[in-house]
């Protein structure tokens, strides 16, 4: 792990009661859904993804950025106030019956197609939220918390994320054996399957390894796939028994979209970063440099810090609200909620990113965690531009 000291910062105010922000999220978005029974009207169903990938940009411009760090000695505390792990308890609760009340909209009301492809956007959207709620749960020691997590996946059935991300992810991350790190050149609709199988196949692999050292076969009860997928099997099933079997699809869907909106974060994290090899031809530590960052306020409230990436890197099981800025680390052109939407579309992710990445390695392409069906024709160009830079052409 890092053990890099966080560097001045401006002045440091707590962020207490925005918090609050991040378990109404849910709430917000099931709102929005009450909202349509009550009117009729199908555009209600639209806030989350407008939510998502308009109005989050826009805060995000208003808002500005906080680069403040908590000092030293406030980081203990910070760590030890239940009230931070209540807010993220409360997600996934508020979460799960926000999809059931979207379950039983898509299965009892008369939606033209319009409407029900908006309310797969809108649970999928606080499910895929949810993922991330899962994603600070799962670090943590306690049992509550990790079982808290498996729950919050069981909604769009990528429980396998608990095992890989944690024990897969965070040893291999900025690598090229890394399925969830992104390369230069690889559009997202590329790194999308790549990093969907690759996560699935070592989930299993790492569960497989970790119980075959306790003499456990794999298929057993305490594998913790099994048991995060099991989850979702009596989520899902319960669901069935009651709605009938119309509501697989929807629910197949909405968790499509979920995972989805997981996999773009993953994209967006890493993309063309490449922790170097020391003289043992291992890979060096993870650093701040190895993660693309953000300190956009209103993204950072609404996804518990994740956007401050490279310090959680350093210290996983460090709890949300105490995640500090590095001025090392590199940093995105705007929060993840405008990044992820870029994403989708390659020719602009490439014009944002490419030169970022370039940049951020000083024009020393050999250093980049490149796709390498693209990586001749980015050198090509990118020599190219270095040379005519200096003048040589």
């Amino acid at each position: 792990m890092s053990t890099l000291a966080a560097p001045p910062s401006p002045p440091w105010h707590d962020k207490r009661w925005l918090w609050l922000f991040s378990p109404a999220i849910p709430l917000v978005f099931t709102g929005s859904l009450l909202a349509f029974l009550w009117s009729g009207q199908w555009w209600c169903l639209l806030f989350a993804p407008t939510f998502v990938h308009v109005l989050m940009p826009l805060l995000d411009l208003v808002f500005g950025e906080d680069f403040s760090n908590p000092p030293e000695s406030a980081i203990e505390p910070l760590e030890q106030d239940v009230f931070y792990r209540q807010l993220v308890w409360a997600y996934v609760p508020l979460q799960l019956a926000g999809t059931v009340f979207g379950a039983w909209l898509a299965t009892t009301q008369a939606l033209p197609w319009y409407a029900y492809v908006a309310l797969v956007l809108s649970v999928g959207s606080f499910n895929g939220i949810g993922i991330g709620t899962a994603h600070e749960l799962g670090h943590k020691r306690e049992r509550l918390d990790r079982w808290m997590s498996k729950i919050a996946l069981a909604p769009s059935f990528y429980g396998h994320f608990y095992v890989e991300h944690n024990r897969g992810h965070h040893n291999r991350v900025a690598t090229p054996e890394d399925p969830a790190s992104a390369r230069m050149g690889e559009s997202f609709w590329a790194f999308l399957p790549r990093s969907v199988w690759g996560s699935l196949r070592s989930a299993w692999a790492l569960e497989k390894e970790r119980l075959s050292k306790k003499g456990t076969p794999v298929w057993h009860i305490d594998n913790d796939n099994l048991q995060a997928w099991a989850l979702s099997v009596f989520f899902f099933g319960g669901l069935l028994a009651w709605l009938d079997w119309p509501v697989l699809v929807f629910l197949v869907l909405q968790a499509l979209y979920a995972a989805s909106m997981l996999e773009v974060v993953n994209y967006i994290e890493h993309y063309g970063l490449l922790r170097q090899k020391d003289s043992a031809n291992r890979y060096v530590r993870c650093e701040p440099e190895h993660s693309w960052n953000s300190n956009h306020l209103v993204g950072n409230i609404v996804l518990y810090h994740l956007q401050r990436h490279s310090d959680h890197h350093a210290h996983p099981s460090r709890r949300y609200q105490a995640l500090r800025h590095f001025d090392a680390a590199p940093q995105l052109p705007a929060g993840y909620a405008a990044m992820i939407t870029a994403a989708y579309l390659p020719s602009l992710w490439f014009a944002l990113m490419d030169r970022r990445v370039v940049a951020h390695y000083a024009g020393d392409l050999d250093k980049i965690n490149m796709q390498a069906s693209a990586r001749q024709k980015l050198a090509t160009r990118w020599r190219k531009q270095a040379a005519t830079k200096d003048g040589q052409v």
